[in-house]
């Protein structure tokens, strides 16, 4: 018996190659020597309408990497759209679904333990260093009492975060620097976006040998989008895009909320037209920071075996439908983000039309990893996309806002007095839940409206077919089932058809 065992170990090492991210808790094989180092700038509120002003990430990623021309948000906001990059799970399963509490924020993704696994603690199980420069969630850490300026996560080494003063102002802050307090006084030096950088830089050039997780997180350009110094007199001439779903004429089909907004006014038009002049220009800073992390890899040898992503936590919108700049709606200004990487085995200047979102990246980065991942995990891998494939295997992504369940009979207002200019920002969508397919947009509200657009008939979302597409009853009984999906259940129902 004994000479019949000389295989086993061969055997248990060729298992462990075949499967390095399988599902299950605890710490992971230890991957090869070889590993590949991750990079991911989130930037915060960046649409598809300000790529055209970061010309350094269209020359180091796209034109050197892949881009995923359909990446998705889940819920397009702030907080949640930082939890599901964290855990991997639509925003109904992190319960995440706002930035405050009772139902959103630090509180509720700290306050149901969801830190004690996520995209850093399965890293750092697997023998990476991990580092967070920039906003974490909102509401951290005031929004849990006891929880002090000085915490860390868990699995993070690294943790360079913003706990008090004005960082969405770009100067004068107080920053949580591996558990020490630093104010960072206002000063052309201390330009927020900047000083990530630097960390940032210092982290991936580390003579420390160990792979590594970067996960640089820069506030711009949310609102009020302050550009650094440098920058303020950039574009001078710009203007907000004016597409067809700008201001338009015809609001017939909308849900009740937004019939009630009267067209945009000369004078709001100029003031979103410097609005976006400013996020143009507070993502240069950004744009910079792309390029030093390259400039610092190069340098130390490691560039070559560095995923280096660009996206967004959510989109904005700037006039479209009439509505006042924001975001947390289900159409694609909102919904679809930029996504552009570069990495070993990516395939230079390529376009990738597969649908995919942010749900995707945990679980995508531990697989490359060799990291084990969660069962509770509803994202897949996208090392297929990223390695010359062109199918994710998703036919439909899941878009969700708030509670999108009615708990008791509902219908659209539309009682209620008009909007005018001066109170267009109070306008804001009831709850929804929805679905993008290769095709189609659907949206069921809470307040039982619905809208449903045929995207390659009309990709600015103009022509609401809800009660009048056959296909209707299909999406409906499609989203019926992701809307509660966990785990492989959301991975088998997303690969299905309608």
């Amino acid at each position: 018996m004994r000479n019949r065992l000389w295989y086993l170990p061969a055997l248990l090492l060729l298992l462990t190659a075949c499967f390095p991210g399988s599902r299950a808790d605890g710490p992971g094989p230890r991957p090869p020597a070889d590993r590949p180092n991750f990079i991911v700038v989130l930037a915060d509120d960046l649409d598809e309408s300000l790529m055209p002003y970061m010309p350094r990430v269209r020359r180091l990623l796209a034109e050197q990497g892949t881009t995923l021309s359909r990446f998705y948000a889940n819920l397009p906001w702030c907080c949640p759209s930082r939890a599901t990059l964290l855990r991997g799970q639509y925003a109904h399963n992190t319960g995440v679904r706002s930035n405050n509490p009772p139902n959103g924020g630090f509180r509720q993704f700290h306050g149901s333990g969801q830190e004690k696994s996520t995209l850093a603690t399965w890293l750092r199980s697997a023998g990476y260093r991990t580092g967070l420069f920039g906003k974490y969630l909102n509401g951290y850490p005031e929004q849990v009492p006891g929880v002090p300026e000085t915490y860390v996560p868990p699995g993070w080494d690294t943790w360079v975060s913003p706990v008090a003063g004005n960082p969405f102002r770009g100067f004068d802050y107080t920053l949580n620097v591996n558990g020490r307090i630093v104010h960072r006084k206002p000063s052309p030096r201390t330009y927020f976006t900047d000083v990530l950088a630097e960390e940032a830089r210092g982290f991936v050039a580390a003579a420390d040998k160990r792979p590594f997780f970067a996960y640089v997180t820069p506030t711009a350009p949310h609102p009020p989008a302050i550009p650094a110094p440098r920058h303020r007199s950039l574009y001078p001439e710009a203007k907000a895009p004016r597409g067809p779903a700008y201001d338009p004429p015809d609001m017939t089909g909308r849900p009740a909320e937004l019939r009630r907004l009267p067209r945009v006014t000369r004078g709001e038009k100029e003031e979103w037209d410097e609005l976006f002049r400013q996020r143009a220009r507070s993502v240069a800073a950004i744009d910079e920071m792309v390029e030093s992390l390259v400039e610092a890899l190069r340098a130390k040898g490691r560039l070559k075996n560095t995923y280096l992503v660009v996206t967004s936590d959510n989109g904005f919108h700037l006039g479209q439908y009439r509505m006042a700049p924001g975001k947390n709606t289900g159409y694609e200004g909102d919904t679809r983000v930029p996504f552009v990487v570069r990495g070993p085995g990516v395939p230079a200047g390529r376009r990738v039309n597969a649908l995919a979102g942010n749900v995707d990246i945990a679980p995508t980065i531990a697989e490359l990893a060799g990291a084990r991942t969660p069962p509770f995990v509803d994202g897949r891998s996208l090392r297929p996309l990223l390695k010359g494939g062109g199918a994710s295997g998703r036919n439909a992504f899941l878009l969700e806002h708030g509670t999108a369940r009615a708990t008791r009979p509902a219908g659209p207002d539309d009682s209620a007095p008009p909007y005018t200019p001066a109170t267009r920002e109070k306008a804001y969508l009831p709850a929804f839940a929805g679905l993008r397919t290769d095709r189609y947009l659907y949206l069921e509200y809470v307040t039982r409206e619905r809208e449903l657009y045929d995207l390659w008939t009309d990709p600015h979302q103009l022509r609401n077919l809800a009660g009048t597409d056959p296909v209707e009853p299909r999406l409906a009984s499609w989203l019926s089932r992701l809307r509660a999906c966990a785990g492989e259940q959301c991975r088998r129902a997303e690969s299905g058809a309608p």
